[in-house]
């Protein structure tokens, strides 16, 4: 039998249209009759097939076969206990949100007109287990009743109209003498399935009335269809509720997933030390992060009121680029009050996919002297070194050191003078690292830098500003040195022309790039070096006079090291020591002859060259000690004289001492010693390649293990 139903529940506005089914045909009296005649042979006759009744559905009659065969008293009690007070508990956990879906759909349909005095209405999990119950008639145990559970199912009571449900998987009922226990014969049992969102089913929903005295008659057909279809609908409501909590529950995760994102995500826009601001095409600013809050001194309720025009010059290009869709990285001055900042701004512009119009941009604020102080660091302009780094016993050395060390406390420009190898730069790095150790230390060599790049790359350019520039402009290295100290090496080299520039620099502290249309403030302390004589150039017109005086305020000269005798030789056991160390060797000593050869020699490149001098012998040394013959050729021939034999007129043992061949056969035995005979590791200590080295072991007749 079909038919249906249509249900209005308070909260909802659209009626449920369900369809209903039946297991069997009209209830007769001729059927009725028929069927209460086949249960009775059944109980009384134990090889009596219920399903050649023709009376009998045959569904129903193969599960009364199944329950005799699990041995189900057809006279028990079904309201005794199924499960123990632990188990009953679990099942009210597992089920608990069914459960609470539920009660509020059993207080909507009770109301209704059908639910007359007598029914009783259960909800019951998968297995029978009683969960909630509404009505009059047979109370089963439930949560709101007794912590211990009852459970229908054909295991526990035979057939019946759950396991039929569950058997059948559609709504089913089950008129009196169908169920297989007698105790249930007087009622009319209706059950609908309620199934999850991939057809399984999760618990039913049983409708129990009691039967009238002639089941048969026309209204009473008429009360099972509408039960059927009423218990029908009521599952429907309880599946739609699940399926809109499991909806609203995905929803609330994703809520609360977009939440934790969003929260992560204003956390970490906090720490980052960049300026983060949203604007939308017209410029005004939608969100910013703290780092930006500080750069345009915003209150938190200027967030959306103010546009980001407002902190520019009015020659600038930010809104026209962001309106246009560039992704760009630009140099603007922002200004907060009476305060501006020069800042490196990227544009991430963000485009709308219907209109692919520019809906918002993201923009990135680091400040210029921020990067500046990082490309300052990158590019390899590091201080180093710090007075008690510089080492000497001297006492022209001391005098010098000693008014470094006073200089360094003074933010005057200092020269240093002294020949090439003295140790000028060493010098400025302690100065840097007494005065202004946290800022950048920029080097220049004024020397190695082309004349025609030498501009460009102390004051910077604009971008476009000649051609090969690049697009956001660069940074002179003066601007790179803002904070911190700028070294000028071979400050003599400088060009003529740029020298006008630099001392206005020094004097006003502003530079202005090249193609730049604005002075940038500047502070640094300037540290210059040379090895030539300044004062005689500026009077020979090769300097500038005024560039001379600003820049020898204070004056350091270093001596040369053939000025520092006894600094020679503690130098050397140093430079000796620290090789050996860096390279895992033992440390040779200096034997007193090459401490002659050491001391007499002139060192015209100063320092420098005698540490030179030391990696030399240590590499050529056999054994524990640097003879005079480890050391390199130019000490011997420039400071021993060549001695005649008188008797043979010929030149003495030193002539063969310094034979060329002699000296490159033991410099190649000595490399081969430290190399543990490996050939490439020889060549790379003698500084030949390979291939030639081979070329002087066959030549020389040297053997050495492969």
């Amino acid at each position: 039998m079909l038919g249906t139903i249509s249900l209005h529940q308070d909260n909802l506005s659209t009626p449920f249209d369900f369809p209903c089914q039946d297991i069997e045909p009209v209830m007769s009296r001729e059927r009725w009759e028929g069927i209460l005649e086949c249960k009775k042979q059944f109980f009384n006759n134990k090889t009596y097939d219920p399903r050649s009744c023709p009376y009998m559905n045959q569904e129903v009659a193969a599960s009364w076969v199944r329950s005799r065969n699990l041995g189900i008293d057809p006279y028990l009690k079904v309201t005794q206990h199924s499960m123990t007070d632990a188990e009953y508990k679990a099942v009210l956990d597992e089920n608990r949100h069914l459960i609470e879906i539920t009660k509020p759909i059993f207080n909507t349909f009770k109301k209704m007109a059908i639910l007359t005095s007598g029914y009783v209405m259960y909800l019951c999990d998968k297995n029978g287990a009683f969960l909630l119950s509404e009505g009059e008639l047979k109370r089963m145990p439930t949560e709101h009743d007794s912590k211990i559970g009852v459970m229908w199912n054909e295991n526990t009571i035979g057939t019946c109209a759950h396991s039929m449900c569950m058997h059948l998987r559609r709504p089913t009922q089950l008129m009196g003498p169908e169920h297989y226990c007698v105790v249930l014969q007087d009622i009319m049992a209706s059950v609908s399935p309620i199934m999850d969102e991939s057809g399984e089913i999760i618990a039913t929903l049983f409708f129990s009335q009691p039967l009238i005295d002639k089941p048969w008659l026309d209204s009473f057909q008429n009360l099972r269809s509408h039960t059927l279809g009423f218990i029908t609908s009521v599952a429907a409501a309880i599946e739609a509720q699940i399926k809109l909590k499991k909806s609203n529950d995905k929803l609330q995760e994703s809520y609360n997933d977009l939440a934790t994102v969003h929260k992560t995500l204003e956390a970490t826009l906090t720490y980052i030390d960049e300026g983060i601001i949203t604007i939308d095409r017209s410029g005004k600013i939608i969100h910013i992060n703290q780092e930006g809050i500080r750069a345009l001194r915003l209150r938190p309720e200027d967030i959306g009121t103010k546009n980001i025009s407002e902190f520019l010059s009015n020659q600038s290009q930010l809104l026209s680029l962001t309106q246009e869709g560039q992704n760009v990285t630009i140099e603007e001055t922002i200004y907060s009050g009476n305060d501006e900042q020069s800042y490196m701004i990227s544009i991430q512009p963000i485009f709308n996919q219907a209109t692919k119009q520019v809906d918002v941009a993201v923009l990135r604020l680091n400040l210029v002297e921020k990067i500046n102080a990082m490309v300052a660091s990158r590019s390899g302009a590091m201080a180093s070194y710090k007075f008690e780094d510089i080492l000497g016993e001297s006492k022209e050395f001391k005098k010098s050191l000693s008014l470094a060390q006073r200089f360094a406390s003074s933010p005057e420009n200092i020269l240093l003078l002294g020949e090439s190898g003295t140790g000028k730069e060493l010098f400025a790095q302690a100065v840097h690292n007494a005065h202004r150790p946290q800022g950048p230390f920029i080097a220049v060599n004024c020397a190695a830098m082309p004349r025609e790049l030498i501009e460009s790359e102390l004051f910077g350019y604009e971008g476009g500003s000649f051609t090969g520039a690049e697009r956001s402009g660069k940074p002179g290295k003066i601007e790179l040195a803002n904070g911190g100290t700028l070294f000028l090496d071979e400050i003599g080299d400088m060009p003529l022309e740029l020298q006008a520039v630099l001392l206005r620099t020094l004097e006003d502290k502003q530079i202005m790039r090249i193609g730049g249309r604005r002075y940038k403030k500047v502070d640094f302390r300037l540290i210059a070096a040379t090895n030539k004589n300044l004062y005689k150039m500026f009077q020979e017109n090769q300097f500038r006079e005024d560039l001379y005086f600003r820049l020898s305020v204070l004056t350091i000269n270093i001596p040369p090291l053939r000025e520092r005798t006894n600094d020679i030789e503690i130098l050397s056991k140093i430079f000796i020591e620290k090789y050996c160390q860096k390279q895992g060797w033992k440390v040779p000593e200096l034997s007193p002859a090459a401490l002659k050869y050491i001391t007499e020699y002139q060192w015209p490149g100063n320092v420098r060259q005698l540490q030179n001098a030391m990696i030399f012998a240590v590499n050529t040394a056999q054994g524990d000690i640097i003879k005079p013959e480890n050391l390199p050729n130019y000490i011997i021939l420039d400071t021993a004289p060549i001695k005649i034999d008188p008797s043979t007129n010929s030149i003495g043992d030193i002539s063969e001492m310094l034979c060329l061949e002699n000296l490159e056969k033991s410099a190649i035995g000595t490399a081969l010693i430290h190399s543990n005979n490996n050939v490439p590791v020889a060549a790379e200590i003698l500084g030949i390649s390979r291939s030639t080295l081979y070329r002087k072991l066959k030549y020389y007749n040297i053997e050495h293990e492969q």
